[in-house]
């Protein structure tokens, strides 16, 4: 039974992310830690979960947006070459 089970395995620090931030933010982030009693991890933890759904809503708007506007660019472009003829 053990043997269709695929075993996970963890290697230490898969899990951490190192990244580059500009001064400001790490500032602004280390007040928000400290004026609310938390550790800078904390903080970027939170910043990520908050963030990123509203990365993704961001990318799927701009998909659409750019989708409909080819779309209507074509249309544009055929109602121009219809007014040609």
């Amino acid at each position: 039974m053990n043997e269709n089970k695929t075993s996970v395995t963890k290697v230490r620090g898969e899990h951490c992310l190192n990244i580059f931030v500009s001064y400001e933010l790490k500032e602004k982030l280390k007040a928000l830690a400290k004026k609310y009693d938390r550790t800078t991890s904390d903080m970027v933890r939170a910043v990520l979960k908050i963030g990123i759904p509203m990365m993704e809503g961001l990318s799927e708007a701009e998909e659409i947006m750019v989708k409909e506007y080819i779309a209507l660019f074509r249309k544009l472009r055929q109602v121009k070459s219809l007014k040609e003829i």
